[in-house]
């Protein structure tokens, strides 16, 4: 049972003791510290927060002791009840708040929960700014609010409609003509979120829909991660529906994976590479992932005459240099779409309706879709070390002997080889290195991974 405090927030697994997971305390302390923060950040005599949740079991639980904690530090809450991170995101600007919350552990499984937390345009918080809260946290400098100047709570269940209408009056959702391609498409919610938003923005285009555990009860029916080897039921359902594609989604809808006609993956890699093809041939501009995403995103930002730029891993991190890189497109090549005039956060809503309206208007199959692109495989092998051991000073030397290769150090070691690439980071909970590579095969992918694990071992002495 763990317990992992971050610059991002606080996650843990429910149940066990005080400060090693995820308690009822630990939920309160949490909540007053971002409470607390956003006191002394924002100035303002009234704070509201917009706070959502996905369907997992014990988020009701986390949602009451994060929603009162507020409300005795005297602010106001909106509270959404089962939403999705995007949504949620997408409410705190419509909502003019001061922040936002999100109860979400992305797509670990049914025993984990997490606070997600916001800043006022409904972005994820700087390092800075997360580094603050802890700090607070550790502390106990709280100051509760008297009993006349306690926050109210104001339920507010349309944003999930309204976050579909935002999506689809977007320039380049082309609803006319997803609406005459009559697709059909089964959607594995997970049994969270998704199940009811990505149904719901379906039929709102016309789209025959098939459903696969969408019913939001919190029981994942897999493991929530939308991996090739969890997904084989709706590969499955794809086929014998006979339909055009299925698509899958995580606990808070944040990650997006499509199946093939044929019940094949699309590869959760290419889920952004497909939406900004359609984005950069209508608009030109620029794109940007993380170090560990296919390199299949800067061939096809390159053929529409862009430019493309990599930040450290983390969504805080890609926003960051998506706006300093004026990106009109990014994401992660874990199936996370952002797309800036919609707003800056992943979003799976999104990423369904810009994919949409690429298969439309381009009138092939989802498999041919794919054939498109430049075709990458992927490694990802992690490898363990003993605690001391000097991770930094390890990745440190691989960086050295590698030095007159195209090595980037903003977030691990990346090296750029002219067929392929590797990157290695350091987790920051664990004495482990992960390693991913990419190359034009699984077998050259493979082997790349494994010859640095063994350079690493040399190194290490193990």
């Amino acid at each position: 049972m763990t317990l992992i405090k971050s610059i991002s927030g606080i996650r843990g697994t429910i149940g066990g003791t005080v400060g090693n997971n995820l308690t009822p305390i630990d939920a309160v302390k949490f909540a007053a510290a971002y409470g607390t923060w956003l006191k002394n950040d924002r100035k303002k005599e009234q704070l509201t927060v917009v706070i959502g949740r996905d369907a997992r079991i014990s988020g009701e639980m986390i949602q009451d002791l994060v929603v009162n904690t507020l409300i005795g530090l005297g602010i106001d809450v909106v509270d959404l009840g089962l939403s999705t991170t995007p949504t949620v995101e997408v409410a705190v600007p419509m909502e003019h708040a001061d922040g936002g919350i999100i109860l979400t552990a992305s797509h670990n499984p049914k025993q984990w929960n997490a606070l997600k937390l916001l800043n006022s345009k409904g972005e994820f918080l700087s390092g800075a700014d997360g580094k603050r809260i802890l700090e607070i946290a550790d502390s106990d400098d709280f100051n509760f609010a008297q009993v006349d100047d306690l926050g109210n709570v104001r339920t507010n269940n349309a944003y999930i409609d309204l976050h579909i209408e935002e999506v689809l009056s977007l320039d380049l959702v082309a609803s006319a003509k997803i609406k005459d391609a009559k697709f059909k498409i089964v959607v594995d919610g997970v049994n969270s979120t998704g199940g009811i938003a990505i149904p719901r923005l379906l039929e709102a285009l016309d789209v025959y829909t098939v459903e696969l555990y969408c019913t939001p009860n919190g029981d994942f029916p897999h493991n929530p991660e939308p991996l090739k080897e969890h997904l084989t039921d709706i590969c499955e359902l794809v086929k014998k529906e006979k339909a055009d594609l299925g698509i899958v989604v995580d606990p808070d809808v944040d990650r997006l994976a499509f199946i093939d006609e044929k019940g094949e993956m699309f590869g959760e890699e290419y889920t952004l590479v497909a939406v900004a093809d359609y984005v950069l041939g209508k608009t030109k501009g620029n794109t940007v992932s993380n170090l560990s995403s296919s390199r299949a995103l800067r061939d096809v930002t390159e053929k529409h005459g862009g430019n493309y730029e990599a930040s450290a891993v983390g969504e805080v991190n890609v926003v960051q240099l998506m706006k300093d890189n004026n990106a009109v497109i990014g994401g992660e090549g874990n199936g996370g779409i952002i797309y800036p005039e919609l707003h800056y956060g992943r979003d799976s809503l999104v990423g369904v309706a810009l994919f949409l309206s690429h298969l439309a208007e381009m009138g092939i199959s989802v498999s041919e879709l794919r054939k498109s692109y430049p075709s990458y495989f992927m490694s990802k092998q992690k490898i363990e070390l003993t605690p001391h051991l000097d991770v930094d000073r390890i990745l440190g030397l691989i960086a050295e002997k590698y030095a007159s290769e195209d090595v980037k150090t903003i977030d691990g070691v990346k090296i750029d080889f002219a067929d392929n690439w590797v990157h290695l980071r350091k987790s920051n909970t664990e004495p482990i290195i992960r390693i991913y590579t990419e190359a034009s095969s699984q077998q050259e992918a493979d082997e790349l991974a494994h010859r640095f694990i063994e350079e690493i071992k040399a190194i290490a002495g193990i």
